[in-house]
């Protein structure tokens, strides 16, 4: 069995204000934090005492998951073998949103839907980058869409 670690992910309108009040209230500490070209949040890493939990601004994927019923927690599982996980949760009903594929920030991911409308992000670092580099590799990509 592959080592799993399991990261919730909150989705709000406001992801700066969230990591700030997570600051305030919980002594949350940001690991990492990077940005659309227009300033959004698109993926943050706070640390919560011993616990790791992301804060991500919503896009359209989201408000349209959330409008179709599903939650705006998205679970992240960081596991050692992407496609096989991916694979598993396939055959045991969970549908596509986006296939597990080499992303240019050094991770291979993809993002499915199970049953209960949960979405889950498989996630296997391929790369250990910088987090200037991780941010300079986004400003890359997003740009470019």
């Amino acid at each position: 069995m592959t080592d799993i670690a399991i990261v919730p992910k909150l989705v709000v309108a406001g992801a700066d204000r969230a990591i700030e009040f997570y600051q305030k209230a919980l002594n949350a500490e940001i690991i990492a934090r990077y940005t659309a070209p227009d300033g959004s949040v698109v993926y943050s890493e706070l640390r919560v005492g011993d616990a790791v939990i992301s804060i991500k601004d919503e896009d359209g994927t989201d408000r349209a998951a959330s409008t179709l019923g599903g939650s705006p927690v998205i679970l992240t599982l960081e596991v050692d073998d992407a496609d096989a996980v991916e694979s598993r949760m396939l055959d045991a009903g969970a549908s596509t949103i986006f296939p597990v594929d080499d992303r240019d920030y050094g991770y291979r991911q993809g993002r499915v839907e199970d049953p209960f409308r949960y979405q889950w992000i498989i996630s296997q670092r391929t790369e250990d980058l910088n987090t200037a580099e991780v941010q300079q590799r986004l400003d890359t990509v997003i740009g470019e869409s």
